[in-house]
């Protein structure tokens, strides 16, 4: 099998010949030296050679640079000072990581116009093997979390876009689905990438924009962004909190930036013959229940959940109904084993040879429908409930605060299960406190395993004879059974009740990541 990793490393080290060149570096004479990975110079003069060394790594530390005259100006974005009035900025991974990068500028004057073109030459070929982005399209949603993502882009996003001297379009959504409207139209050849400054769920639109396609196999590799202008920001927080990174809009951009890029799985959700394809999490019950309920308090932004979830707490709901599901290696314990054979085939899919992706072709036109497998292969167990939470996710954030999924990884090609099971509403209080950090897994009342597929039953509420819950995928509803839906709502992609399933594709998609 192809290492769905392998797009995330670098490319090879440049073999580039070294410059060495007396400067003075803002304003200070000095001998600088230009590698094939970084800038570093000593200050000379009487009473200034301490021995202090300063550098810049050119792929972690600048953003980008232009030539004026004898002057090399390089736009930095680094951990520390790099001016020579201060100490040099820590090495990248070595310390200092919870330290928030700062904007900045070195100036390093040569003695000629020439001698400054010829080291603007070197650095731009040393940039242009570090496979940076040339061109991105924004999608910008301006409702999103506190209806911030217009100023986010113009006072965020774009002063590290110029500085790095990136093309850019601009569009921003209208209504629903939008994104996903203009993925599937868009003319993928004319940029190195797509970014999303939204919340997650406009960065599923896009996906399932991108697979709609005629062109799916091709759309689906084009790199994906995200800039965290919603309520939860799971998706950010995860790639930050993976590459050892705070927290912050500006490193979500430097990220992008920097183009490093990493495979990510995609999760088909289906019902009958309908499908959705999730990149991050589906919730039944206390958590779905939170989210979709709190709406009502958005405008209190991120606070609304945090209030919210000690509303429902308190008045616990517990959901019948089953899950059954095809462990992952060294999960086979979890639950109880299945006798009948149950099918990952959906009503919509074609005769794929097996290991084949199959598409759904209408028209002429051919989409992606999920992946393959052979029934044969998957051995079945399940669980039944009463639950008070159901969590099936890719990613190991919810939110900037929420560890939902402590052992997740971005492609292994598998979903984390956390299930909540009965449990007092003071347990339940709990829990939700100790999902800061994933702590709470630990709990004898929740099961957390890996699966390769999984299907939902979902049942009504517990001491109900006719209401159900919602189920929750990146943030949208796919299935609500509470009879809470207005007449402002969306008629919801699935039903309530019958089961929906979910299968793992390994590494289809591309994102940027910090490494």
């Amino acid at each position: 099998m192809a290492d769905p990793q392998a797009e995330a490393r670098g490319p090879p080290e440049p073999r580039a010949e070294t410059l060495v060149e007396l400067v003075r570096v803002n304003g200070s004479a000095a001998e600088a030296t230009l590698s094939s990975a970084e800038l570093a110079w000593r200050t000379t003069g009487a009473g200034r050679d301490s021995g202090g060394r300063r550098k810049l790594e050119l792929e972690s530390d600048v953003l980008g640079f232009q030539v004026e005259g004898r002057s090399l100006k390089l736009a930095t974005f680094t951990r520390g000072d790099v001016t020579g009035a201060g100490r040099p900025p820590s090495p990248v991974g070595c310390g200092g990581g919870a330290e928030d990068r700062k904007r900045g500028e070195v100036a390093v004057e040569m003695e000629s116009e020439e001698a400054a073109e010829r080291w603007g030459h070197a650095i731009r070929d040393r940039f242009a093997s570090l496979g940076r982005p040339k061109r991105l399209f924004f999608i910008v949603n301006p409702y999103g979390g506190k209806r911030g993502g217009r100023k986010i882009f113009q006072t965020e996003v774009l002063p590290l876009i110029d500085a790095a001297h990136i093309h850019y379009t601009m569009q921003e959504t209208n209504y629903r689905l939008h994104a996903q409207e203009i993925a599937g139209s868009l003319d993928l050849k004319k940029y190195d990438g797509i970014v999303c400054v939204s919340g997650d769920g406009i960065l599923v639109e896009v996906v399932n924009g991108l697979l709609q396609r005629d062109d799916w196999d091709k759309a689906i590799k084009v790199p994906l962004g995200i800039i965290p202008a919603g309520t939860g920001n799971g998706m950010v927080q995860g790639l930050l909190h993976s590459a050892g990174e705070p927290f912050s809009m500006s490193n979500a951009v430097f990220a992008i930036i920097r183009g490093h890029r990493r495979a990510l799985d995609v999760t088909s959700v289906v019902q009958g013959k309908t499908r959705f394809f999730s990149v991050m999490m589906l919730t039944w019950g206390l958590v779905a229940d939170i989210d979709i309920e709190s709406e009502k308090f958005r405008w209190m932004g991120s606070a609304r959940i945090d209030f919210y979830s000690l509303l429902r707490a308190v008045n616990l709901r517990r959901y019948n109904g089953r899950i059954l599901f095809v462990p992952a290696p060294g999960y086979e314990g979890f639950g109880d084993p299945v006798e009948q054979t149950i099918s990952c085939k959906s009503n919509g899919a074609t005769n794929a040879a097996e290991g084949d992706i199959p598409d759904v072709c209408n028209n002429e036109t051919c989409t992606y429908s999920g992946p393959s497998t052979d029934d044969a292969d998957l051995e079945w167990r399940s669980l039944k409930g009463p639950f008070v939470n159901v969590w099936i996710s890719n990613i190991a954030f919810a939110s900037e605060g929420v560890m939902i999924a402590p052992q997740a990884q971005f492609a292994d090609g598998y979903l984390d299960a956390a299930i909540i099971k009965d449990c007092p509403w003071s347990v339940a209080l709990g829990l939700l406190l100790r999902m800061k950090d994933g702590s709470y897994i630990e709990s004898p009342y929740v099961e957390y395993f890996k699966v390769k597929a999984l299907r939902i039953e979902p049942g009504l509420r517990v001491g109900s004879s006719t209401i159900g819950g919602i189920i929750d995928s990146d943030g949208e509803v796919l299935a609500r059974g509470d009879r809470s839906q207005t007449k402002e709502e969306p008629e919801h992609l699935m039903a309530y009740g019958p089961p929906i399933q979910l299968m793992v594709d390994q590494g289809l998609a591309t994102i940027f990541s910090p490494r």
